[in-house]
């Protein structure tokens, strides 16, 4: 069974920033794919996929942007993966809106895997270190987890496996009166 936990971090200064820059690649980085997807459909081209895109992105967008490299790559690669199933859905679901270009500071957040580590109420999160959260923490290694940013405080959610626990079976009989 999976079982969600998300929490409020306790950032400071320095994090903070990392924080904020790593949503802001990620904000770039799918505002840059919906425009090569968008270019791809006025000129009736097939959409390029999630690894197509991070491909050009590392051979021209990267280059050209040196703060790219400051954050996690997970960042950038999970924001082309939600474009390609924004476009996935957009397509198949009829009336569903188009996906449209992010902006500075509305539902800011990226996603983040690899060296992941929990204890007690910190966690350890990739180029950023170990932040405290405001909660204990289950004891789990999540494989993964969203950072997000609600009313200037930030917040990390991950899924956890979980092994359920067989409820004892009572066999008593049950009279009914008629």
């Amino acid at each position: 069974m999976l079982k969600s936990f998300k929490t409020k971090l306790n950032l400071n200064n320095q994090q903070h920033t990392l924080a904020s820059k790593h949503a802001g690649v990620a904000r770039h980085a799918w505002n840059w794919g919906l425009e090569i997807c968008l270019k791809a459909l006025d000129t009736k081209e097939k959409l390029p996929t999630a690894i197509d895109l991070h491909k050009q992105l590392v051979a021209e967008v990267k280059s050209a942007n040196p703060w790219y490299y400051e954050v996690s790559k997970c960042a950038p690669q999970e924001a082309l993966r939600h474009l390609q199933k924004a476009f996935k859905h957009w397509l198949k679901v009829p009336g569903r809106g188009k996906p449209r270009f992010k902006k500075k500071n509305i539902k800011d957040s990226f996603y983040l895997e690899g060296s992941i580590k929990i204890s007690g109420n910190k966690i350890k999160l990739p180029k950023i270190g170990w932040v405290k959260c405001h909660e204990i923490l289950p004891s789990v290694q999540p494989k993964n987890v969203t950072i997000s940013k609600r009313a200037n405080d930030w917040y990390v959610s991950f899924k956890y496996e979980l092994e359920p626990q067989p409820t004892p079976k009572i066999r008593q009989k049950i009279g009914v009166d008629v």
